[in-house]
């Protein structure tokens, strides 16, 4: 029985995580036009925060696992430029025309940290440098966004923002079982802790992530779909980072210093410049995409 609990968690995760996209999505439209806000600076405010994440991340540097806990947020930035969009793109072409001020913004998140980690440590001064530098960005990003404005639903239901955040609620425990399924899986494979952080724990607490971008991309709510990515590449490289640092010094080795910090960042302005060139992630961006994910990880496990 224990040998098929991975992928039965796996599966019954997956059903709740597309059910808890639904709602979530749902309820976001309809509290964004009740309250006259625009649905892609609400989904970078609440979609973009995962607790799971920075739970993960804390959990780990306490533990003294540096490398693993600096996957969370550097492998998470990789994971969710490139993969996440990717995947979702392949489920439904996500059309993304957003302003050029939010993709500047969007890729000018990771560089801070790149500058900080180069040396190698992330100090408690750094995590409060980074703090402050993610006020500033998420604040820039909402202001370029605040005219993406939806459109009413045309028949609202009662009580959407406690049904938007029971339908986050449900991504974040749906969130957890698949990542306890995956865990389960990869378990058996011995893997260093930089590679387990930045591949396999990125991966597989983020995997959610693609419901949240392929449900609105469905629905044409492009601006959505992008707005969950680019919101949450704020905050693991911004707020995750910071408070990781700021609880507990980090120490970078060298794979993170040479390898996945610069992958991190690059990842995220290859995104924003794809999105500005192209205003369209279609089959052939997602194949790119998925592509340049897959020689990062055969990268990481080489490395």
């Amino acid at each position: 029985m224990s040998s098929w609990l991975g992928p039965l968690l796996l599966v019954t995760a997956l059903v709740l995580v597309v059910g808890g996209a639904e709602v979530f999505f749902e309820a976001l439209l309809e509290t964004a036009g009740r309250f006259r806000l625009s649905p892609f600076v609400l989904t970078l405010l609440v979609s973009g925060f995962e607790l799971e994440n920075l739970a993960a991340g804390l959990a780990a540097n306490l533990k003294g696992l540096g490398q693993a806990a600096a996957g969370t947020f550097l492998g998470g930035t990789t994971f969710l430029a490139l993969a996440v969009p990717g995947v979702a793109a392949l489920i439904a072409p996500i059309e993304a025309r957003l302003p050029l001020p939010v993709l500047l913004w969007s890729a000018a998140a990771p560089l801070p940290l790149l500058g900080l980690g180069s040396d190698g440590d992330l100090s408690r001064i750094d995590g409060a440098i980074l703090l402050g530098w993610f006020a500033v960005a998420m604040s820039g990003l909402a202001w370029s966004g605040r005219r993406l404005l939806g459109v009413p639903p045309t028949r609202p239901r009662r009580f959407p923002v406690v049904r938007m955040l029971a339908g986050l609620a449900l991504l974040s425990g749906a969130g957890e079982l698949l990542g306890e399924g995956l865990h389960r899986v990869v378990s058996r494979f011995d893997v260093s802790e930089a590679l387990l952080g930045n591949t396999a724990v990125a991966a597989t607490v983020e995997a959610e992530e693609i419901a949240r971008v392929a449900v609105p991309a469905k629905r044409g709510r492009g601006d959505v779909a992008i707005g969950n990515v680019l919101g949450t590449i704020v905050h693991f490289a911004a707020f995750n980072a910071g408070v990781i640092a700021l609880v507990r010094p980090i120490r970078l080795g060298h794979a993170s210093r040479v390898l996945h910090l610069p992958v991190a960042a690059g990842s995220a302005v290859l995104l924003a410049s794809l999105v500005a060139w192209r205003r369209r992630l279609g089959p052939s961006e997602a194949v790119l995409l998925i592509g340049l994910y897959a020689l990062y990880v055969i990268a990481a496990i080489r490395y």
